[in-house]
């Protein structure tokens, strides 16, 4: 999944806060939001769930996606989240260990 584009939505809790986010390296980044490397938004509202994403083919279809997002109401968001993950499960355990199996662990850089 390295160098893979995606689009993401991270939360603060259940119902919580909501992020939309777009990245060409998902480990990465989302272990950025972890480590609260990521200054602004998602640091000051302690927003760290991975709860839902989508890899795209190109940064272009990532892009995309994420302000067609962003421009959806609340009720939408939560019901894709839902749909996909109806506990709102944090997904980076999932995704992490993906990324050591393939040999890219999201410690890097």
């Amino acid at each position: 999944m390295h160098r893979q584009p995606a689009t993401y939505i991270l939360a603060s809790r259940r119902n919580g806060t909501l992020y939309i986010g777009v990245t060409s390296d998902l480990v990465r980044r989302i272990w950025q939001h972890r480590e609260h490397l990521v200054p602004g938004f998602t640091h000051r509202h302690a927003i760290a769930r991975l709860v839902w994403y989508e890899l795209h083919a190109t940064m272009e279809a990532a892009i995309t996606r994420e302000k067609r997002l962003k421009r959806w109401n609340r009720a939408w968001k939560i019901r894709l989240v839902e749909q996909a993950n109806p506990y709102w499960n944090d997904l980076w355990p999932h995704l992490a260990a993906g990324a050591e199996d393939a040999g890219s662990p999201p410690a890097r850089g």
